[in-house]
């Protein structure tokens, strides 16, 4: 009751039996329950419809099930991308009473089957059929090993016009009836229905069949897309029915994941996200980053960042050995490490002869003596040789004119400053990206190799729960070689506590590559984001995805696409704070603003600081004078 109620109703009592207004009466005549709160601003009632609010309800009741109701029947209803409600009431029936109307059914059948019998009619399947089953359900209800209950099962849908609701009718009952379960609308019981779906568990339209325990326990549970685990990080949304897409990398068979998607899906983003959250759980990344994306969120998360080109002051040495651990021989180390950069020599030189390929491998193993570092060496006391050291080699060596003018242009010609340095960078930091933004896209590959090489080797040295990222892999996979020891990684990293995340919109080359198909394949995480017509074909293939599924990727917006874990798989919504927002964005609109937030707030302090300059400079002259 309203204010305004109470007053008017106190108004019409006379003046002598007016009562005095209690403070508690008025502050309860203005409380809101929680009725008033949730309920809509209006309601209509039509025979066949409900209006609720802004949106038009109707409700169906099941009638009929089948012989049979296979498991997971009802797995495409609830599992349907539409706004709809689910009620089912369960009353279960006193097994005593049903036996003795079994009884007198079973005897009812019985004489039909011996009426037609002495009448020499043909047999009825049907009420043969009907008996078995009567028989087969009263042994088991009266060995307690079934129980019969009455079942209503409830649908609601919802929409925003009658044309909408017609074609989720539609569809809904072409899915059920395909089973054999009809349905049928509840004409002149809409109000009926809507109370029944409130969740207060009162069945007011009172409409059921009879289920016995069996067929009954195919409806539960709600058999939807459900693809989360108990611990991990959020990768985002299931647009099946809102729930959290929760996982842990490490607690899957392997701890690889892959990532496709065109420009400008969200692909970095979404990847920029997973790392934010992963470093909460005492991970350690590190990033390849061919764009640049990833540096501000290195600077926000207290990382390191090593920008790797022709000009810059950080360099790896390929010749560099890992110190062995206990378990590894320093001979096995040197024979992994020759074979690694004869791998390396044959990108940097446009591919390699088998006579090549012999020359180089002595060449590096003779560098290496040149330095005196042998099979029983200790690497930890050794100095490691550089680039012009084995062009030295090299040049001495019998046929090897050609490998030593193809391998000037490393040593002294315009490349000559990047790979010819002793290593000057140090990955020890929870957080480290390797920018090859500003490298030459001819030396791209050469540079992640080389890259991923060295991580690899410091991963080796200490065991670590680590996270590698690779975007825009497809680079990687242009070589043989370089696209090799991406999938050696990946097969090998789990023994390391290592997951390799490879990150890529080039789908095509990806997987043309040998090694395309077995890394997504080793990989128990595959993220699918928007795709192209011109790869969806080849990506459905890959993926074995529904035609649904290869338009849900087509029309797929930022952030949105399909996420699988093992053999499962559900549409999915990636979902950011504003605070992890405003690390992660690659929207160059957005980083402009917050570039400008920053040199405003830069050009405050800095006037604040003069201020105060000021001011001390005043007071100076005060004590002065």
């Amino acid at each position: 009751m309203s204010l305004f109620d109470f007053f008017k109703k106190k108004e019409k009592k006379p003046v002598e039996t007016l009562s005095p207004i209690l403070p508690q009466e008025i502050y309860e005549a203005g409380v809101l329950e929680l009725g008033d709160i949730i309920a809509p601003s209006a309601l209509k009632i039509t025979p066949r419809e409900l209006n609720l609010g802004d949106k038009i309800m109707r409700t169906f009741f099941v009638i009929s099930y089948p012989r049979f109701l296979s498991e997971s029947w009802f797995s495409p209803i609830i599992n349907l991308d539409k706004m709809f409600d689910v009620s089912i009431f369960i009353h279960p029936i006193n097994t005593a009473t049903i036996l003795r109307k079994f009884q007198k059914k079973v005897a009812e059948v019985e004489s039909q089957i011996h009426t037609r019998e002495e009448k020499g009619l043909v047999r009825d399947p049907i009420l043969d059929t009907a008996y078995q089953d009567l028989e087969d359900l009263r042994d088991k209800l009266q060995q307690a090993q079934e129980r019969l209950f009455d079942v209503g099962l409830y649908i609601s849908i919802y929409g925003d016009t009658k044309e909408e609701l017609d074609k989720t009718e539609t569809e809904i009952k072409s899915i059920l009836e395909s089973k054999l379960v009809y349905i049928k609308p509840a004409l002149f019981q809409q109000e009926q229905g809507f109370k029944s779906m409130l969740p207060v568990a009162t069945d007011v339209l009172n409409i059921h069949s009879k289920l016995n325990s069996e067929p009954l326990s195919s409806i539960f549970p709600f058999i939807s897309f459900d693809l989360t685990a108990d611990k991990g990080i959020l990768y985002g949304v299931n647009r099946h029915n809102s729930s959290l897409v929760l996982f842990d990398r490490f607690t899957l068979e392997n701890y690889n994941s892959v990532v496709f998607a065109v420009a400008g899906s969200g692909k970095s983003y979404a990847m920029k996200l997973e790392i934010l959250r992963t470093l909460m759980f005492d991970t350690e990344v590190i990033v390849i980053d061919p764009e640049r994306e990833y540096e501000y969120l290195a600077e926000a998360t207290g990382g390191r960042y090593f920008n790797i080109s022709l000009s810059s002051e950080h360099h790896i040495n390929p010749f560099d050995l890992p110190v062995a651990r206990e378990d590894e021989a320093p001979s096995d180390i040197l024979r992994s490490n020759i074979v690694h950069l004869v791998g390396l020599f044959r990108i940097m030189l446009g591919g390699l002869t088998p006579e090549e390929d012999a020359i180089i491998d002595r060449a590096i193993t003779e560098t290496y003596a040149l330095k005196d570092i042998t099979p029983n060496s200790n690497f930890a006391n050794v100095s490691s040789p550089l680039l012009s050291d084995f062009e030295l080699v090299l040049a001495g060596m019998e046929g090897s004119e050609s490998l030593v003018q193809r391998l000037s242009k490393y040593t002294k010609g315009t490349w000559a400053g990047f790979l010819n340095r002793p290593t000057n960078v140090d990955i020890n930091k929870k957080f480290v990206v390797f920018s090859v933004r500003d490298m030459e896209d001819d030396l791209k590959p050469v540079a992640m190799y080389i890259i991923t090489h060295y991580i690899w080797n410091a991963i080796r040295k200490n065991l670590k729960k680590r996270l590698l990222v690779i975007d825009e892999a497809w680079w990687m996979m242009k070589s043989e070689d370089t696209a090799s020891f991406l999938f050696s990684m990946a097969k090998r990293g789990r023994k390391y506590y290592l997951g390799l995340a490879t990150i890529t919109q080039d789908v095509s080359d990806f997987l043309k590559s040998p090694y395309g198909l077995p890394l997504i394949t080793n990989s128990s995480i595959q993220i699918l984001l928007k795709q192209s017509p011109t790869a969806i074909d080849v990506v459905q293939q890959t993926f074995n995805l529904s035609d649904e599924e290869k338009y849900l990727l087509l029309e797929s917006d930022v952030g949105e696409g399909i996420f699988f874990a093992g053999l499962k798989h559900v549409a999915i919504k990636i979902i950011a704070s504003y605070t992890e927002d405003q690390i992660i964005t690659s929207d160059p609109s957005q980083i402009l603003s917050i570039k400008k937030a920053r040199e405003e707030l830069s050009g405050k302090e800095e006037e604040g600081k003069q201020a105060d300059t000021s001011r001390i400079k005043q007071m100076r002259q005060g004590f002065t004078l």
